[in-house]
């Protein structure tokens, strides 16, 4: 299994695809306080369909929070600002995938405190900005997924 860990999420049907797409994958979803919607929300709702029952989502007030009861082997951290491919990476069962908020990424500290090695990204064409959190997310997790042979459970 892996752990995918939105980081301030803003965007209701972001989550909500993520939600889904953790329910299809086997992943467990972590979503780091403050959010920027309800977890009841109609958009959320409507992005994840009824997946929300099939999916593990738990809510933590910090990053530490989640760190202190999860205990992932290790974590990986998505950033435009990252200099290694996430194609690159070995990934194993338990690993930790985090992402930022939709409108400005994950804080520089954060990166900083995490180190270069843990910093990864997805390849873009020069001029682009981001990517969509979703979209991001699927790419990651799907890479991941199928370094492990398509294990559920991993």
């Amino acid at each position: 299994m892996f752990h995918v860990v939105l980081y301030q999420p803003e965007i209701p049907p972001n989550t909500g695809n993520i939600i889904r797409l953790c329910a299809n994958t086997g992943s467990r979803l972590h979503l780091i306080k403050p959010l920027g919607f309800e977890l009841d929300d109609r958009k959320l709702r409507r992005a994840g369909l009824d997946y929300r029952e099939w999916a593990s989502v738990a809510v933590y007030e910090t990053l530490e929070d989640f760190m202190v009861l999860i205990k992932p082997k290790r974590i990986w951290a998505l950033s435009t600002r990252g200099s290694r491919r996430y194609s690159e990476v070995s990934y194993q069962a338990e690993d930790a995938f985090l992402f930022g908020p939709e409108t400005r990424g994950l804080p520089q500290s954060l990166l900083d405190a995490l180190g270069p090695e843990q910093v990864i990204r997805l390849p873009m064409v020069s001029q682009s900005r981001s990517l969509n959190l979703s979209n991001s997310v699927a790419a990651l997790v799907y890479e991941a997924w199928r370094q492990s042979g398509f294990v559920e459970g991993h």
